[in-house]
């Protein structure tokens, strides 16, 4: 039986931390995932590394101060998958007076300390190249700074540093049973084919997100004095509305808060709604009346109208939020809480939390287990870049620039991709060649055999979705037939390293 300090229950953003932090401090970790890493909730955020602006609204100050200073850690962890955006507010008389809006963002300047980020201000949207694209109406706004993340890769890069450090990460595995067995835990896991393992842990960490509920109450039967609740939140994907870097955050007559972000160069990011969920988590999805109220909240202030049918593609996830009582779900908290049971072998839960907070959660997680296993090592995430994020002088675009001189041979676009999801890892993903044609087949246009090794190989990707969704957006930019194609090279390669094992076996 394999013998653990500590087994992960959940692959989400909260889970990759936990398992990375604890690996760090020395700790042999195991963490499972029922299906892929990042596959409902931490693929399915706004994309955002930021403080809240809106919680301020709700006096949370607290949690928007301890969100504002992860920004600056984070912002400098990874500079290929996160880096800073500025947003434009367009003031609306009928909506928060712009006394208000203008002491708001004050508050937002000054909770923690910037150190690269711009203060906000006050603008006039008919000079303004983000007033461009808005209806005249607008004439004012306020632009102010937060960050934006590529939510899944930062799940990925979590992980694979988790392993780097002895961890074990095991993608489509379930735990199916736990209990305590003397001073520890004896888990059951299951893979995708069926099969059963049984490993031995000194203490558990209940990190499934929306199912941290049903873990407790089904497959370790504990008691639990905190909730959640599940709230979905649903964005759409358009054709690009406007050609500037700025992003865009509305008010609208609910009070709610909508997002109009660039996505991959090519696009527009509208979101989210927030709508009480009651289904099951995994199959969450938009629906008719979602598309249609980001469509009409986007409408209000663009002058180029879109209906549904200008919606390329659309995603949902249910943010398991703690239940605090709030009357909607707008107002549900955003910030999370621990329980530790040490009733027999630990158990911690995880209720609630949001991406930009994970790596204070896991650092607080590993300082209330790690004592408990007789480890004492002092945290040490805050000032270590992710993989590839050790960029010189965490500048992107001068990274960006030397791969270019390095490698004239590789499309500019092309670069810039790989730059952007694998930092200074590229040079991995790209080895030895010398040429495109030392990639392999391009299986769709600028995807190329070596790059799919890499992900099957490293980043534990195993079908299309994982591929062109997760650990890409390249699904929005390759021809139909594109999931197909991937999912046939992936047959073809796992054949091959199956002949291929059974030929070393027979040796």
């Amino acid at each position: 039986m394999e013998q653990y300090d500590l087994l992960v229950v959940g692959g989400g953003i909260n889970g990759a931390g936990i398992a990375r932090d604890a690996a760090g401090r020395g700790l042999r970790v195991l963490l499972c995932e029922k299906d892929d890493l990042a596959a409902h909730t931490s693929s399915a955020s706004t994309k955002l590394i930021h403080g809240g602006l809106r919680y301020l609204e709700y006096y949370e100050f607290g949690l928007v101060r301890k969100a504002l200073q992860e920004r600056e850690v984070l912002l400098d962890a990874a500079p290929h998958i996160m880096w800073p955006l500025r947003f434009v507010m367009p003031h609306d008389a009928a909506q928060r007076p712009a006394w208000l809006i203008r002491c708001g963002l004050f508050l937002y300047d000054h909770l923690a300390r910037r150190r690269r980020l711009p203060a906000s201000e006050r603008i006039q949207l008919g000079s303004h190249v983000a007033g461009k694209p808005l209806q005249a109406s607008y004439r004012q706004g306020f632009v102010y700074s937060d960050g934006w993340v590529n939510d899944a890769r930062l799940v990925v890069l979590n992980a694979i540093d988790a392993a780097e450090r002895g961890a074990t990460i095991l993608t489509r595995t379930a735990c199916v049973a736990a209990s305590r067995h003397g001073d520890g835990w004896q888990a059951t896991l299951q893979g995708a084919d069926g099969k059963q393992a049984t490993v031995h842990a000194r203490a558990v960490v209940n990190a499934a997100g929306p199912w941290v509920q049903q873990l407790l109450g089904g497959v370790i039967q504990a008691p639990a004095s905190k909730a959640i609740r599940l709230v979905k939140g649903s964005h759409i994907i358009v054709k690009r509305l406007f050609d500037h870097p700025y992003a865009y955050i509305f008010q609208n007559p609910d009070k709610r808060i909508i997002f109009a972000i660039p996505y991959e160069q090519d696009f527009t990011l509208i979101g989210t709604t927030d709508v009480e969920y009651h289904g099951d988590a995994a199959q969450v999805a938009i629906d008719g009346n979602e598309v249609a109220y980001l469509c009409q909240m986007s409408n209000r202030y663009f002058t180029r109208q879109i209906t549904p049918a200008d919606v390329v593609a659309t995603y949902s996830g249910v943010r398991p939020l703690l239940d605090d009582d709030a009357a909607n779900a707008s107002g549900v908290t955003r910030d999370y809480a621990l329980e530790l049971d040490t009733d027999g072998a630990p158990l911690l839960s995880v209720f609630g939390g949001k991406i930009t907070t994970y790596r204070k959660l896991a650092e607080q997680v590993v300082d209330q287990l790690a004592p408990l296993l007789g480890n004492t090592r002092p945290t040490w995430t805050a000032g270590k870049a992710l993989p590839g994020g050790d960029l010189p002088g965490g500048d992107f675009d001068a990274f960006v620039a030397r791969l270019q001189a390095d490698k004239p041979w590789l499309p500019a676009a092309l670069a810039q991709r790989l730059a952007r999801a694998y930092g200074s890892r590229v040079h991995t993903v790209l080895g030895a060649a010398v040429s495109l044609a030392d990639l392999g087949e391009a299986i769709q246009p600028g995807l190329y055999e070596a790059e799919l090794r890499y992900l099957v190989e490293e980043e534990w990707a195993t079908c299309a979705d994982d591929i062109l969704w997760r650990r890409s957006k390249l699904r929005l930019h390759l021809p139909a037939g594109a999931d197909a194609a991937v999912d046939a090279w992936l047959a073809r390669y796992r054949g091959h390293a199956a002949v291929q094992g059974s030929s070393q076996t027979a040796s």
